[in-house]
């Protein structure tokens, strides 16, 4: 079949998800989800969206969300951009505002879709290592670019910047894109955006996967100056017209307008972060100070390949990650108090036979 293949699909190598097996009795701790699920109030929107009039096309602007996204983080709908999931917004913003003569730049610890949309959009780019503690140096990026992107808090390290540290990075390269993937920020990072008043080449990027419960309701989206938005359009129109449904939008909506639950909810999934964290170092692990809802941890006299399959035999799902720097890490996502019980329960036992 491959004989059918274009060029392109040819050379491509695609991102590969976080497993999703279906396990009796899984403790799931691999993908990043939220323990608590979406705000009731969205699930009420949804459900009350499928309706008749999912016979007709939805608002192919979104207007009504991107209003209230504005509200919400004080900008004006014009400088909002949405999509079907953060992932779209970014291949939308590599297509439309990442691809430069100079080579884009990320750090080579990162996450992984980046080198796969250089791979699908032909853009010349350059990891810039992480430094010895696989923090993010913002000094490291003074150097010719066409375009930076980089994650805060970065995944799969779950270290963040300051947002006078952005604001620093931001000040050194005033004349070409940068992009700021927010993905876990509302699990202690600062965000960008109030940076974007005075930084036209700024687009933070978000998600409502992760902190608001809403990773199958796929919506994630931009905030940045009108002319970034204008070339995020411009792309999406080029490709999908209507990438938000009628339930998304009105869910999305929902879940921004109950600030309770959201509160609520990262508040638990921070202090049980926490909790994980603790319990991890008194297993011996050493455990990168994390600004997400996740940890990433290594046991010395361990490696990580050999603890991911002795947590599976224990029915706990983890994220491993090969690599000359990542080798030894776990990628542990925050999950209920039960199940960080169960997770520190099996590392126990593990670590205790070892």
């Amino acid at each position: 079949m491959s004989r059918f293949w274009s060029p392109l699909v040819h050379d491509l190598k695609p991102y590969v998800p976080g497993e999703q097996p279906r396990i009796e009795g899984l403790v799931k701790l691999n993908t990043n989800e939220s323990p608590f699920g979406p705000s009731p109030r969205a699930m009420a929107a949804i459900s009350a969206a499928a309706n008749e009039a999912l016979r007709l096309y939805p608002d192919p602007q979104a207007l009504a969300l991107r209003e209230t996204l504005a509200a919400y983080h004080g900008v004006s709908p014009a400088q909002v951009f949405v999509g079907n999931g953060s992932d779209e917004v970014l291949a939308h913003a590599f297509a439309a505002l990442l691809k430069h003569e100079a080579p884009l730049l990320f750090p080579d610890i990162s996450y992984s879709f980046y080198p796969v949309y250089c791979r699908l959009f032909g853009i010349e780019h350059v990891t810039v290592p992480l430094d010895a503690t696989l923090a993010i140096d913002p000094a490291d990026y003074r150097r010719p670019a066409g375009a930076i992107i980089l994650p805060n808090p970065n995944a799969p390290t779950g270290v963040a910047l300051s947002r006078a540290q952005i604001a620093g990075l931001l000040a050194e390269h005033p004349d070409i894109p940068v992009v700021i993937d927010e993905a876990y920020v509302d699990f202690g990072g600062e965000s960008a955006i109030p940076l974007i008043a005075d930084h036209p080449n700024l687009l933070v990027v978000q998600t409502m996967s992760k902190s608001r419960g809403l990773a199958g309701l796929r919506v994630g989206y931009a905030i940045g100056d009108v002319a970034l938005i204008e070339a995020l359009v411009r792309v999406k129109d080029s490709f999908n017209s209507y990438p938000l449904g009628r339930p998304a939008q009105a869910g999305a909506i929902a879940s921004v307008e109950d600030e309770a639950f959201f509160q609520a909810g990262r508040a638990a999934v921070i202090a049980t972060r926490e909790r994980m964290t603790q319990g991890l170092v008194e297993l011996g692990f050493e455990v990168l100070p994390s600004a997400a809802n996740f940890v990433f941890a290594r046991r010395p006299g361990h490696e990580g390949a050999a603890l991911t399959a002795a947590l599976r035999e224990r029915a706990v799902l983890v994220r491993h990650f090969a690599g000359p720097r990542t080798a030894d890490y776990l990628r542990i996502s925050v999950g209920t108090e039960p199940q960080v019980d169960r997770l520190l329960s099996a590392l126990a036992e593990i670590v205790g036979e070892g």
